[in-house]
């Protein structure tokens, strides 16, 4: 079985802050050996953040395609062709940007999970685990931190490969990673 065979239709890489999970997630995109395309859900707002998304693109180099897509994920994944592989980075921020926007989580949650599984290429995502650290003190912080967590577990159900990372360590939570080989 070939390696495109083989790799999964829905991948989620978890993880907290800085883990790795972005980085381990490209990875698994470039294994795939597929055209990878990047849907990008952070907004450069501030000087920090322009930072980071500088920092992220200088280590994926020219080889992805990348889109700025900080609302429309859904509409996004419709038009992905076979052979492509898509990252998502991050479903935390995307959600954030939904709830900035005053969007009906429930409903965009569900056109979330019916996008991805309707999806004809492979699909990567990356979300962060926020339900291990302190509890927020804000109500905001907390329907966050809940809304995260039911997004996470939802995404997680439907995903054939699921890892956790911590300190740039993966741990299969579910499936099996690809192996590298390519059988006839």
């Amino acid at each position: 079985m070939s390696t495109f065979q083989q790799f999964p239709n829905i991948s989620l890489f978890l993880g907290g802050a800085r883990s790795g999970k972005s980085y381990l997630a490209e990875q698994h995109c470039i294994f795939s050996t597929l055209d990878a395309i990047y849907f990008a859900t952070a907004r450069p707002d501030d000087a920090e953040m322009k930072i980071r998304i500088e920092s992220h693109q200088q280590r994926r180099g020219n080889n992805w395609q990348t889109k700025e897509l900080p609302l429309d994920l859904t509409g996004a994944l419709a038009v992905v062709k076979p052979t492509e592989v898509v990252l998502i980075d991050c479903l935390t921020l995307w959600l954030s940007n939904m709830m900035l926007a005053k969007s009906d989580l429930g409903s965009e949650q569900a056109k979330l999970l019916t996008a991805l599984q309707s999806c004809s290429g492979k699909v990567v995502c990356v979300s962060s685990e926020l339900g291990m650290g302190l509890v927020p003190q804000s109500k905001l912080g907390r329907d966050f931190r809940d809304a995260q967590g039911t997004l996470n577990q939802s995404i997680a159900e439907i995903a054939e490969l699921v890892i956790f990372v911590a300190a740039g360590l993966p741990l299969t939570l579910k499936g099996n990673l690809p192996e590298a080989k390519n059988d006839p």
